[in-house]
């Protein structure tokens, strides 16, 4: 009985890594660009949607925001998420805002759970701590951070005290998916792969030693997105 539950049970937790995989670096200019536009198109989705209302009010306090457009989840018993992310932060200099930088996703857990499910997830960065934590090699969220799902809708509820603020959508609905534990990676290979040299996220977020014509254009859609979302909340007044 044993053997016949463990090789179902390998074989999921074999496609389960197999899924994962696919969620590698970048490996060219191209690609690393195709990512970041998944990843800017998927905060202009949010950002747009009328249910958004908390998002829309405080994208201008964030100190940077960190999009996935695809975060894997699968599993059976064992468990396993994974996927890539790109920030653009917040800037005190010519450019409002700046970026991208790169970033893998991954956490494993133990547990009842079946199935799969292809997430979208936008993070408002909201105060230097949690800024802080993009520029290390890596953190996790709940832990080094601290963090909380955004709410849905008209009502913005409690004031919400966090590091980051979370929303999430899978088969068209938000929330339900708890991503504490999860691992956020500075992606070496994705930061040189779209600029072309090796780039730290100081580099990028931080000195801005290094850009690209497409970053460019991405900090220039921020500044569009930014003004809508504004103009947004002004209309509901």
């Amino acid at each position: 009985m044993l053997k016949m539950l463990a090789r179902p049970a390998g074989l999921l937790l074999t496609c389960v890594y197999l899924l994962l995989a696919g969620c590698a670096s970048p490996k060219t200019q191209v690609d690393a660009a195709t990512d970041a536009e998944n990843a800017q198109a998927t905060l202009e989705r949010f950002v747009r949607d009328p249910q958004m209302t908390w998002l829309q009010q405080n994208l201008p306090r964030a100190k940077a925001v960190l999009v996935s457009p695809s975060i894997w989840q699968a599993g059976f018993i064992v468990g396993a998420s994974g996927g890539t992310a790109t920030v653009m932060a917040r800037s005190q200099g010519p450019h409002r805002w700046v970026g991208p930088a790169f970033y893998k996703l991954g956490t494993g857990s133990i547990g009842l759970q079946a199935g799969a499910q292809n997430v979208e997830m936008v993070i408002l960065v909201m105060n230097d701590k949690a800024f802080n934590s993009l520029l290390s090699n890596s953190f996790k969220l709940g832990a080094d951070v601290s963090i909380a799902v955004g709410p849905v809708g008209a009502g913005t509820g409690a004031p919400i005290v966090a590091d980051m603020v979370i929303y999430t959508r899978s088969r068209g609905l938000y929330g339900g998916i708890n991503l504490s534990g999860m691992v956020v990676t500075v992606d070496s290979t994705g930061n040189a792969s779209y600029y072309g040299q090796p780039a730290s996220p100081v580099d990028i977020l931080v000195r801005q030693t290094v850009t690209s014509p497409r970053a460019a254009a991405l900090e220039q859609r921020m500044v569009g997105l930014e003004a809508e979302a504004a103009n947004s909340v002004a209309n509901r007044r």
